[in-house]
C-alpha cells in the first residue's frame, strides 16, 4: 500500500502539531503517541483522513489505529516529518506518565507487570480446557467422562493436566520475573524469589485451610517466634510486595557495594533480607489480604449476583477503555488459587464477544465500503478475544455500537452470574473462552454467548438503519 506524506502531515496536525509531539512509537497496528497537551488534538480532522481507522486516549498516551502492515511505512514518514528520533514503547511509556495520576501510574504498574505473563496463564487455561474436556461427566457421554469410559486418555489428561498446572503452580515466578523487570531489579533474582516461595519443603497453600482445621500448619521456630512455614502457590500479593522489596534492596546495595565483590555481597543479602521478611511479615499480612480480598468478592457476588453480573458485564469494555481491565487479572488468579475458579472471567470473554457482535452489524449494516472493510475483520478479531480494533475503530467511532454491546454484555453478564458460571482458569477472551469453563457450566456459558452474539447485533443493526433512513 502506497503512503502519501500528505496523509501523514494530516495526523500531525491533527494531533496538534509535531511541536505538541513529546514521543511517538508504533505497535503492530496504532502509532502511539506521548503528548504535551491532548487538548489541541483534532479527532474529528484526525477520523476524517483515510488512513487513520480510529483514535483514542488511554494511559497517559493518544493512540492512532492505522492497520496492520502500513503502520510501520507510516511511522518512518512521520520520523521524517517531525524530526523525532525512532523512540521504544518504554520511552513512549515513560514520557506518558507525566499525564497520568495516582490511580493511572498505579493501574500501568500492575499492567506492565501482568501482561508480560499473560501469554503462559492464556496457554495454561487451554491446556486446563482440553483436560476439562477429557475428564468432565456428562459432556460425551451421560454421567461419565472420556476416561472413564476411555481408561487408555487416562495418563494422556493427566499429563496434559500436568503441562496446564505448571503455570499457576509457580505463578510467583512469573510474577517475580516480570515485577523485578518492572521495579528495576535483576529478573533472574525475581524467579528464584518466587520459586523460593513455593518450595517443596513449605505446607501447600492449597492444603493451608485442612491443615489449620486440623492444627498441623508446620512452623519455625525463630528465638521464640513461631512462624508459620508455609507456600504462596496460585498467590499474587505476596511475591508482588516481596519482588518490590528485593529490587530496592538490590538497587541499594548495588550503589554501595564495590564492583569487585558484587557478585559476592548484593544477590546473597538482597534474597536473604527480603526471604526474611518475605515469610515473617508479607507473606502472612498479604496472604491475610488476599484472602481478605477474595471473599469480600465472593460474599458480594453470592448475595448479589444479579446486581453483580450486570454491573461488571455492563462496565467491563469501560474499564478496557481505561486501561483499568489489567488490575481484575490479579483478582482473577487470586480467586482462582483461593475459591477454586473465577465468576470474573467468564463476563471478560462474554463483553469481547459483544463488541465484536456490534461492530460485526455495523459492517451488515453500514453502507460506507471502508466502514464494511474494517468491521469484518474487526468482529472476528474481538470474538477471538482481541477487541481493540472493534472497540476504538468501529464502536467507539459511532459510539452507539459499543453501547449495544454495554447492553448486551450486562444481560449476558447478569444471566451467568445469576447460574453460577466460573472458569477454572484464564484463557481466551471470546468464542474458545468455554475451553476454560468448567464443563458443568457449559450450558449456562453458551446460553450467554447467545445472548452477546444476538442482542449487540440486532441492536445495533436496527439502529444504523433507523438512523440512515432518518438522513436520508
Amino acid at each position: 500500500m502506497s503512503i502519501s506524506r500528505q496523509s501523514v502531515e494530516q495526523i500531525v496536525q491533527g494531533v496538534g502539531g509535531k511541536e505538541n509531539i513529546s514521543a511517538v512509537t508504533h505497535c503492530i497496528t496504532r502509532l502511539r503517541f506521548a503528548l504535551k497537551d491532548e487538548s489541541k488534538v483534532d479527532k474529528e480532522k484526525l477520523e476524517s483522513i483515510d488512513l487513520v481507522k480510529g483514535s483514542f486516549s488511554t494511559n497517559g498516551q493518544f493512540q492512532v489505529v492505522v492497520g496492520q502492515g502500513t503502520v510501520d511505512k507510516v511511522y518512518k514518514i512521520l520520523v521524517e516529518l517531525t524530526g523525532h528520533t525512532e523512540s521504544s514503547k518504554e520511552d513512549v511509556k515513560e514520557a506518558a506518565s507525566k499525564n497520568m495520576n495516582v490511580l493511572q501510574r498505579m493501574v500501568k504498574v500492575l499492567a506492565d507487570i501482568f501482561i508480560p505473563i499473560v501469554p503462559a496463564i492464556v496457554m495454561a487455561g487451554l491446556l486446563m480446557g482440553i483436560n476439562n474436556v477429557l475428564t468432565g461427566p456428562g459432556i460425551f457421554y451421560e454421567g461419565k467422562s472420556v476416561v472413564d469410559l476411555h481408561p487408555q486418555w487416562k495418563d494422556i489428561a493427566d499429563m496434559i493436566n500436568l503441562m496446564a498446572n505448571t503455570a499457576f503452580t509457580f505463578l510467583p515466578a512469573l510474577i517475580g520475573w516480570s515485577a523485578m523487570k518492572k521495579f528495576g531489579g535483576s529478573p533472574l533474582l525475581g524467579i528464584v524469589l518466587g520459586l523460593m516461595l513455593v518450595h517443596p519443603d513449605l505446607l501447600n497453600a492449597w492444603g493451608y485451610g485442612e491443615a489449620l482445621k486440623k492444627g498441623e500448619v508446620p512452623t519455625w521456630n525463630l528465638f521464640g517466634f513461631e512462624i508459620e512455614k508455609i507456600g504462596y502457590q496460585g498467590q499474587v500479593l505476596p511475591v508482588l510486595f516481596s519482588a518490590y522489596v528485593l529490587a530496592k534492596a538490590e538497587i541499594f546495595l548495588r550503589k554501595r557495594v564495590p564492583d569487585s565483590i558484587q557478585l559476592l555481597v548484593v544477590a546473597p543479602v538482597a534474597l536473604l533480607l527480603t526471604g526474611f521478611l518475605a515469610f515473617i511479615v508479607i507473606g502472612p499480612v498479604t496472604f491475610a489480604i488476599g484472602n481478605m480480598i477474595t471473599q469480600a468478592f465472593v460474599t458480594v457476588f453470592d448475595q448479589f449476583a444479579a446486581v453483580g453480573g450486570l454491573l461488571y458485564g455492563g462496565l467491563y469494555a469501560v474499564l478496557v477503555m481505561t486501561g483499568m481491565h489489567h488490575t481484575f487479572l490479579a483478582v482473577d488468579l487470586q480467586l482462582i488459587s483461593s475459591a477454586g475458579g473465577t465468576f470474573l472471567w467468564p463476563i471478560l470473554a462474554l463483553s469481547n464477544i459483544a463488541q465484536g457482535s456490534a461492530a460485526l452489524a455495523v459492517g451488515f449494516a453500514s453502507r460506507d465500503e471502508k466502514m464494511k472493510g474494517l468491521s469484518f475483520p474487526s468482529a472476528i478479531s474481538a470474538f477471538l478475544g482481541v477487541t481493540e480494533p472493534a472497540m476504538f475503530a468501529v464502536n467507539l467511532r459511532y459510539r452507539y455500537p459499543f453501547v449495544m454491546g454495554l447492553i448486551g454484555s450486562a444481560l449476558a453478564g447478569m444471566v451467568i452470574m445469576i447460574l453460577g458460571v466460573k472458569a477454572s482458569s484464564i484463557g481466551v477472551g471470546g468464542i474458545p473462552g468455554f475451553l476454560s469453563i468448567f464443563p458443568q457450566n457449559w450450558a449456562a456459558f453458551f446460553l450467554g454467548m447467545g445472548i452477546v452474539l444476538l442482542i449487540p447485533f440486532a441492536l445495533t443493526f436496527i439502529y444504523t438503519k433507523i438512523k440512515a433512513g432518518k438522513s436520508k
